[in-house]
Order: structure tokens, then C-alpha cells, then sequence
């Protein structure tokens, strides 16, 4: 598979992963899941969102931060907390999203910069730059991607 980010469009569109995904630090699975979603938008790398029955909801404590995307909503985010060491805001979650959305409710997208390893399949996938985006990189997208220095107006 080779996706260009280009030819995603806006708005995103939501789809089913056709790879497990997981989601490790510390030495523990924090999330594991055949069922993943894959938000697509021009010029970002694939989000991904995990069930939340994936996810050892365990180790998450809510954030007060908040965040508003023109299309999918206001996301709540939380805090990763594994044997003791907290990870702010390591990942987020649309409580209540737009129309259109809704396949993501309840989900959990993590940031791969903010843990030790997110895989898609097999492959450990590449953080997308910046601090703002999520977008998990794997060998079968390419770019330029949103998030690099130089591209917040895209």
C-alpha cells in the first residue's frame, strides 16, 4: 500500500484499519486492537482512534485540556499514567463528536511522540511533527506532511 496524504480529503473521512495497531510504554500494552479506526485528512498522516474496550482505560486520567476541530468536534484529552510517571496528554478523546463522526466516539487516539512505540501490523510507526498533530507515519504514506516547521497554514 502507498498512500499519498494528498490525495486524502477534507473533510476527513473515517475508515476501518485493515492492521492491528498497538500502543506500548513502559513495557506495557496500553492499547491493543484489531478494531481501530483511520481518520484521513489532505496532508496529515493517518489518525488513529482505539476502542476504548482496547485501551487499559486503567491508566488514563482525565486532562483539562480541551481542543476543538472544525470537523470532528471538542476533544477531551488525558493523561497516561503507568507505574507511577505521568505522560500529559498523551493521547485524545470526542466524547460527543460532529455529525459524521460518530464511528469515533469513544475512541482514543494516541500521540506516538509522547509514548516509547505505536505499531501498525509489525511496523513502529514514525511520530508527525510538531506538538498539535497525532498522525501516526508508516512506510506506506508519504508526503510532505503537515506539522514540519513552515507548514501550520496549509
Amino acid at each position: 500500500m502507498d498512500e499519498s496524504v494528498w490525495d486524502y480529503p477534507r473533510p476527513p473521512r473515517v475508515e476501518p484499519s485493515n492492521e492491528a495497531v498497538r500502543v506500548v510504554h513502559h513495557g506495557r500494552i496500553v492499547a491493543e486492537s484489531t478494531a481501530a479506526l483511520r481518520v484521513l485528512e489532505t496532508s496529515h498522516p493517518p489518525g488513529i482512534y482505539i476502542p476504548a474496550g482496547d485501551c487499559d482505560t486503567d491508566l488514563l486520567q482525565a486532562s483539562r485540556t480541551v481542543t476543538v476541530c472544525e470537523f470532528k468536534g471538542q476533544a477531551s484529552y488525558v493523561h497516561l499514567v503507568v507505574d507511577g510517571v505521568a505522560v500529559e496528554n498523551a493521547a485524545w478523546v470526542y466524547r460527543d463528536p460532529r455529525p459524521g463522526y460518530e464511528q469515533i466516539r469513544g475512541c482514543f487516539s494516541f500521540y506516538p511522540g509522547r509514548v516509547d512505540a505505536c505499531f501498525v501490523g509489525d511496523e513502529r510507526v514514525t511520530p508527525q511533527e510538531g506538538g498539535f498533530y497525532g498522525g501516526w507515519i508508516t512506510s506506506g504514506v508519504s508526503g510532505p506532511f503537515k506539522g514540519s516547521p513552515g507548514t501550520r497554514g496549509w
